[in-house]
This record gives C-alpha cells, structure tokens and sequence, in this order.
C-alpha cells in the first residue's frame, strides 16, 4: 500500500495475514464463525476457493483486493449474512444462489429434504411434488435433481424469491421439471401430488425482535409465524388434506421446541395417518412427517 496507516479493518499484504486479522476482526464484532467467514470472504474478494487459500498464503494482495476485503469485512461486521455477501450458499452439496428476497439455507433443513426423498424412492415411477414457500428453491431443486423422475411445484408470495429459485432451477439443470408460481400456500396444492414438503416460517413474532443480527437482513415474511409459530402449519394442514386427498407423505420444518404441537396439529387433521417427528443431525425434533 502507498501508506502504512491502515486504512479499516485490514492492514496486511499477504493472504494468510489478512484471513489471520480478518477472523479478529469478525470474532471482535460477535462473528460466532470468525475464521469461516473471513475464509469465504477473502476468497470472494480474491476469487480463490478456501483451499487456494492455503495453497497460495503467501501470495500478496493488491491494494483493490485489500480495498474489496474491506468493505466486505465492514458489511459482516455490521451483521449482513456471508451468504449475500458473496451471494450463494452450500445445501445438500450443491450450490445455491442467495439475495435478500430469500432465506439463506440451512444444514438443519436438509434433513427434510432427506426425509423426502426417502419417501419418494419408496415409490416406482414419477413423483410429483410440491414445495410450499419455495424461496431459494434449495429443498425443490435438490429434490428434482436428487429424482430424475420427478415434477416439482414450488409456489411463494414473493416474486423476487421466485426469480432467484428460477436461477437455481436453470442452473442446476432442472428447470424443465420445476414449475413456480406466485401465491399463498393453496397455490402450489393441486389434486394429483404425491409429496408435499415445506419449510415455513416458524418463529414467533415476538421472538424475532431478539434473534441474531444476521436474520435481520433476511425476509421477514420467510420468519415469522405469528403470535405462537404455528400459523402456517394452520392454514397448510387443512389445505393439503382438502386439496390433496392422494398425498401419501406430507413432511414440514419445524421449531424443535414446538414439534410435539406440530405434531398434534397434523393428528387432528389426519387421525387415522401415521405421524412421526424425525431429529436434524444435532438431534433436535426438526420435521413432522405424515403419512395419510
């Protein structure tokens, strides 16, 4: 640099120093994934993978890529998700495109998406599918590309996060296979469906005034679920069982705290179904699945 007065949150010229300080820059400000996220942004800034990292750590950044550093650091510093800074999230090993209109998807959700298709291969022949809030597309998309034989409807109320879903539909080359439209839960309901799966939103209203900075900057419409968390489950349930009558596998995210009032909203909807709630990888209570 012309100056040795640092000019923000880095200082450093080299690639491991600048990770090195960047991670105490981010941990400083409440990070709780410090040394990841200074990874994935110093990568971005410079276009290298986390493994180039490493294998070039003493490779010299130029005062742009420092100056592009920065101002990323700066944004995470002040709670913006890594996921828009650098604009795509891993989920279920593939790679998601991610703006604000949409939540930024989680580890904890790939277990329905697992739980899904676990109940799609028990059937021979085309699946069809509807994804319920469909935002990313991340549980839609993985599923059509998990199944070759398979349709998938995914609806939301947003049109911006129907336009990134669309993105990640093309780009993941099932496009042809997932059908989106615009509109509330009844809209992605149609009668021939054989799964239906959904990750709404399930945190209280009251709730969302404390969570992380990071949710700050994602869709509060994705968020909240009403006075108690369980508004949406009150309007899909009713719906799927009067839209749906051959949907033979019914599976939805849950708040691990309220998966046994979950659980009980599905039994008096469906109370001859079997209804069981199935553990994330952490062992939490995270989808109620139903099988009429």
């Amino acid at each position: 640099m012309a100056s040795t007065t640092p000019r923000g949150p880095v200082a450093a010229r080299t690639v491991i120093e600048v990770v090195r300080l960047s991670t105490g820059y981010l941990r400083d400000r409440g990070s709780p994934s410090a040394r990841l996220d200074s990874e994935l942004l110093v990568g971005h800034a410079v276009g290298l993978s986390r493994l180039d990292l490493y294998l070039q750590y003493d490779r010299p950044l130029s005062d742009p890529e420092l100056d592009r550093v920065r101002e990323l650091l700066r944004r995470r510093g002040r709670g913006e998700p890594v996921a828009h800074l650098v604009g795509c999230r891993e989920f279920f090993g593939r790679s998601f495109r991610v703006t604000p209109a949409v939540l930024v998807p989680r580890p904890e959700t790939e277990t329905l998406v697992d739980r899904a298709l676990r109940a799609a291969r028990e059937r021979d022949g085309e699946v069809r599918i509807a994804d319920l809030g469909t935002g990313s597309g991340c549980i839609g998309c993985t599923l059509a590309a998990e199944l070759g034989q398979s349709s998938v409807l995914g609806c939301d109320v947003s049109p911006e996060a129907l336009a990134v879903a669309a993105e990640n539909a093309a780009a993941l080359g099932v496009a042809s296979r997932v059908l989106l439209v615009e509109g509330g839960w009844e809209k992605g309901l149609v009668a021939d469906l054989d799964l239906v799966v959904s990750n709404p939103p399930y945190v209280t209203t009251a709730e969302l005034e404390g969570l992380p900075r990071d949710l700050g900057f994602e869709p509060r419409v994705a968020l909240d679920g009403g006075v108690d968390g369980l508004e949406a489950y009150r309007v899909i349930f009713p719906a799927v069982a009067e839209r749906c009558p051959g949907a033979r596998w019914i599976g939805v995210e849950v708040d691990s705290r309220r998966a046994g009032l979950v659980a009980d909203m599905a039994r008096s909807v469906w109370p001859d179904a079997t209804v069981a709630v199935a553990n994330d990888l952490a062992g939490l209570p995270r989808v109620v699945e139903v099988r009429p």
